[in-house]
């Protein structure tokens, strides 16, 4: 019963046109940036969804005084600042005086004081020597007038080397730049305002800025998406537009088609989500959640729950989305997909390896579909990194946290590579080869002593140094056996001992949190159930307290309460409404295939 009611709701989620697009949580600080960026570029046209927006972050802050990334999250310095400067827009009336007063009562708590150079040293400190949030967060409380006055405000800022922007882009890799490398665009902007009023007296550095200013814009402009929200992401672009009009910018046509973007993103209740949506990610994941061993031959009593009809639709939209040009913003090849079918969308190597595995789901392998395969795994191949390991954007840079190879990303796309290994020709099987044993080579390093492995962009708001090993470990474990299951190597030792790492961390009720001593959620549950039901050392007893813990936790499988495990650019944390979803009907989909006779009728 809880399989067939999760099915369904998850199959009533599909669109018309043939995809999912899901729900993203709001988010404080989405919003205030936001709220922000168009007091600077004019206060008085947007003045009503600066009031929506004000009104939102009120209701949404937390009893401490301060701020978490989504509804529900725990408060933390960063958002805190970004909403205690957003209140600096305009009078505060009495009623939110409480609001103000609670804010800096938090940031006091936290940062030592109100004082500039200590709020500065508390987010230095936090980010260490990734300016790629840093600069921003002091840049907005610069603009509001947290830091001081006049040019003293900047003071504390880092003066991000905008200049750097108008080099090739080949060599951005080499230059060791403060930010990642999807980060160019708050690169420039917030570099140009920094130096803009920041700089107190001549120099030669500052001719030179201004000398290069012009380029660098025209640069900015060169990569912006018609959308005109760099990534679709609302944070990154609220900083570029607040930067680009508090430096004299605010009718740049950057500035104008951002400013747009923003207006165009808010939501009814006058709060902004992270990004506009995850539509290709989640498709992907939904398609090989339900079509999960299809291919497979199992005996599984519904092998193939998606209706003929919107099967048909979905493998069409998935191959549209193809980049096929050398993408302007990341400069990567063409080949690869992003999250997202909109304009803001970057190639990269988790979507393109959950593409490439929905697309081996989704009917007979036809000539256009097995040439736009080949493309992405060829992609794919030329993304890997020299350590094995896959990045998410761009090869090579690694210098900064979210650039780096990480094992659930690689996992996945040596699952990817794999599974189309017979389909492509016999000089890239033995490429495909060498990249999977390169691949495994990097799981095994990466494997900590205790068997689990940390993800990227997946996290625990709750765990020590927030990281997810149960989102992890179950990845690559899953990736792992699905290659064995194809004769790669001697995996066994692998898949045991992250296995027994789920099997020890699972909570006495049944669940999973991000790690062991973590509050368990629907997500993490489902996807440790889900590795462990593929093949792993689990005992029937264990698998049914999961079951048990599910079966209770959603209602027999009506109700999807998410929890914010998803990290987004810069470490932000959000909720996606159809993760619990998907990663329930994967896990139970996986368990029924492994279950026999009555057994089934558990689940």
């Amino acid at each position: 019963m809880m399989l067939a009611n999760v099915t369904r709701r998850l199959l009533a989620e599909l669109k018309t046109e043939g995809c999912w697009e899901g729900h993203l949580s709001s988010s404080a600080l989405a919003t205030t940036v936001a709220v922000f960026a168009l007091a600077q570029v004019n206060p008085q046209a947007h003045a009503d969804a600066i009031r929506r927006g004000l009104q939102w972050l009120a209701k949404d802050q937390n009893p401490d005084g301060g701020w978490g990334d989504a509804p529900g999250s725990p408060s933390n310095l960063s958002t805190t600042l970004l909403c205690w400067s957003a209140w600096s827009l305009a009078d505060a009336p009495l009623s939110c005086r409480r609001t103000i007063d609670q804010a800096e009562a938090y940031v006091v708590r936290n940062a030592g004081s109100l004082r500039p150079e200590a709020i500065a040293a508390a987010v230095i400190r936090f980010y260490g020597n990734d300016r790629t949030f840093s600069a921003p967060i002091l840049t907005v409380c610069a603009l509001a007038g947290r830091l001081g006055k006049g040019s003293l405000a900047w003071q504390t800022v880092p003066q991000l080397p905008f200049e750097l922007s108008v080099l090739p882009h080949q060599v951005f890799k080499w230059l060791r730049l403060p930010v990642v490398s999807y980060a160019i665009p708050a690169l420039i902007a917030i570099g140009l305002v920094r130096h803009q009023l920041g700089t107190a007296r001549w120099s030669l550095g500052m001719e030179l800025r201004n000398q290069i200013t012009p380029r660098a814009l025209k640069v900015l402009t060169g990569i912006q998406p018609e959308s005109g929200g760099f990534l679709e992401a609302t944070p990154l672009t609220s900083f570029v537009v607040m930067s680009l009009a508090a430096a004299g910018q605010a009718n740049h046509p950057v500035t104008v088609q951002g400013t747009q973007f923003l207006v165009a993103s808010m939501r009814e209740d006058g709060s902004w989500p992270i990004d506009t949506h995850l539509a290709t990610w989640v498709t992907t994941l939904a398609v090989q959640a339900l079509s999960l061993n299809v291919d497979s031959g199992l005996n599984i009593r519904d092998p193939d729950p998606l209706p003929p009809e919107p099967k048909g639709k979905i493998r069409p939209w998935l191959l549209a989305q193809q980049h096929r040009a050398e993408h302007r913003f990341t400069h990567a090849a063409p080949g690869g997909w992003a999250w997202t079918p909109r304009s803001g969308g970057v190639p990269d190597a988790d979507d393109t390896a959950g593409v490439l595995l929905a697309l081996r789901r989704l009917g007979t392998i036809d000539p256009q579909t097995r040439q736009a395969a080949t493309a992405g795994i060829t992609w794919l191949l030329d993304l890997q990194n020299a350590d094995g390991g896959m990045p998410t954007f761009c090869r090579g840079w690694g210098k900064l946290p979210f650039d780096r190879s990480c094992p659930d990303i690689t996992a996945h796309a040596l699952r990817a590579l794999a599974e189309w290994r017979l389909d492509v020709n016999g000089w890239l099987q033995g490429r495909v080869d060498s990249a999977v044993q390169h691949g495994v080579a990097y799981l095994r390093r990466t494997q900590r002593g205790d068997g689990s492995w940390c993800p990227l962009w997946f996290g625990n708001q709750h765990a020590p140094q927030h990281e997810n090993l149960t989102y992890g470990t179950a990845q690559v474990v899953t990736g792992l056996r699905a290659l064995a299951d194809r004769g790669v190597g001697d995996l066994t030792p692998l898949i045991q001992t992250g296995g027994r790492w789920l099997l020890d961390t699972q909570h006495a009720s049944g669940g999973w949190g991000g790690g062991g001593g973590t509050t368990p959620t629907i997500e993490e549950t489902a996807l440790a159930l889900g590795a462990l039901a593929g093949g792993t050392p689990a005992s029937e007893a264990a698998l049914q307290k999961a079951v048990t813990w599910l079966k209770e936790t959603t209602q027999d499988g009506t109700v999807f309460p998410p929890s914010s495990i998803g990290l987004y650019f810069a470490s932000l944390w959000y909720h996606e409404k159809l993760y619990p979803i998907i990663f329930m009907v994967a896990a139970l989909r996986q368990l029924e295939s492994n279950l026999g006779g009555g057994a089934r009728d558990r689940i």
